[in-house]
């Protein structure tokens, strides 16, 4: 069984793609950036701001697919410039407390011109 998800409490994809997709009991997110759903802009300006955006925005995903930020299992995590890594890990780690596998790596660039995307992989059920 496959079902798509949308919440008006993230922002609208930018792309032919979804917010995310259930299939079997795990929901996949399409990878978040730091666009305030309310606005349609990136407002934050610092790898710490964009971050939280995108915490959020994946939890308002995830919530909506019957799962949450606990419940994942998988995250990739793309950054602008690795000199972020560690400012970028101190927010994370308040959202992601269940500590899922992940990857992490530096990009050239992303959508926007914003400095992270994450994208998440998690169960629905226990």
């Amino acid at each position: 069984m496959r079902k798509t998800v949308y919440t008006k409490n993230a922002p609208d994809a930018i792309g032919p793609y979804s917010q995310a997709v259930i299939c079997n009991g795990v929901v996949f997110t399409s990878g978040q950036i730091a666009i305030n759903p309310a606005t349609g802009n990136v407002e934050a300006t610092t790898i710490e701001g964009q971050t939280e955006q995108v915490c959020q925005n994946l939890k308002a995903v995830l919530e909506e697919a019957g799962s949450s930020l606990e419940k994942a299992v998988k995250t990739t995590c793309f950054l602008q410039d690795m000199a972020d890594f560690a400012a970028f890990n101190g927010i994370y780690g308040k959202y992601f407390t269940g500590k899922p596998a992940r990857s992490c790596v530096a990009v050239r660039s992303l959508p926007k011109g914003v400095l992270v995307e994450v994208e998440v992989i998690a169960n629905i059920e226990d």
